[in-house]
């Protein structure tokens, strides 16, 4: 009996708020973005969660400015108490090769908590481009260097980066037409004003099944469950082309392992939730979940990956 107590008195435990002299503070989940975007309405589902479990005070603060860098820094200069969390992108990782001063260090500056979800991105062109295929829309290009346009919501953006990736691994010169974000390059693209373009799986999709678009390839690895009959640019012979999106949930650095381990557990379930997997899917993406050090090695590999790339395309967003 007494044993049974213990277990139940150490699960209250970690399912406590982070520090038992701070109950009742409120936590803030910073997110360097606007209301209403994605990733905004992820932490604040994720902040409802987290109020209910543990009955504290959860505030989502927008700290909107420098492609995120602004909200970003002041996490990183939080106290380490459990009291602060930051939502973060894949912009996160790439800031720090596109700005000359970024004032967080994507690793040492944070301790990682979880990566919450992952959305695919697609290669669509306009239906007029005479391509059926990947390999057809490479010969395409390379027959007409410099003459085909491509556009993305703007500078460094996942859509920018995931086009320049693909000229490098294609060895093909397309030009760049950035847009200030995604409406009006969208609007474009079905009106034939850029021939192509990477966009996100579940915007691709209806357009496409209305003909407005036309969809050629996957760029994650693997082919996503809304198009099983769309294959991959790996696949279509585009070795290695690896590009997603992903969001991750951050502390500041120092934070005690313990506490990190309290989130860990309880947003995972939260992840797990049908009702969060469902929510999740309506905005195209797929719930991820898992331990610090998946998140960790994430951060670590994607800031390699795209340094190098950004150094090679000399990119910049200032």
């Amino acid at each position: 009996m007494r044993f049974w107590v213990a277990i139940v008195a150490f699960a209250t435990l970690l399912l406590a708020p982070a520090t038992a002299q701070m109950a009742g503070r409120p936590i803030t989940i910073i997110v360097p973005y606007s209301p209403g975007t994605g990733i905004d309405i992820l932490a604040r589902a994720l902040g409802g969660e987290l109020a209910r479990h543990w009955g504290q005070p959860v505030v989502v603060d927008n700290k909107t400015g420098a492609s995120g860098n602004i909200g970003t820094q002041v996490a990183a200069r939080a106290a380490p108490d459990g009291q602060t969390l930051l939502m973060v992108a894949k912009t996160f990782v790439t800031n720090v090769s596109l700005f000359k001063n970024v004032p967080y260090d994507p690793v040492k500056s944070f301790a990682p908590v979880v990566k919450l979800a992952t959305g695919s991105i697609v290669l669509a062109v306009h239906p007029s481009v005479p391509a059926q295929s990947v390999p057809a829309f490479i010969a395409y290009v390379k027959a007409h260097p410099g003459e085909i346009n491509y556009g993305s919501p703007g500078f460094a953006t996942p859509h920018h980066l995931a086009m320049e990736l693909f000229k490098h691994a294609t060895q093909t010169s397309l030009v760049h037409i950035p847009y200030r974000g995604s409406s009006g390059v969208m609007s474009d693209l079905i009106g034939n004003h850029v021939s192509a373009m990477f966009v996100p799986t579940h915007v691709a999709l209806p357009l496409a099944q209305d003909n407005q678009i036309r969809i050629l390839g996957v760029a994650s690895p693997e082919r996503v469950a809304a198009a099983p009959d769309v294959p991959t640019l790996i696949e279509q012979g585009v070795t290695g082309f690896d590009v997603d999106i992903w969001f991750g949930l951050l502390a500041p650095a120092g934070m005690p392992i313990d506490v990190v381990a309290r989130y860990n557990a309880v947003v995972n379930e939260f992840l797990h939730a049908p009702a969060m997997s469902a929510a999740l899917a309506k905005q195209g993406l797929i719930t991820a979940g898992g331990s610090p050090e998946v998140l960790g090695a994430l951060i670590e590999r994607d800031r390699a990956k795209w340094q190098k790339l950004i150094e090679q395309a000399g990119i910049t967003a200032e």
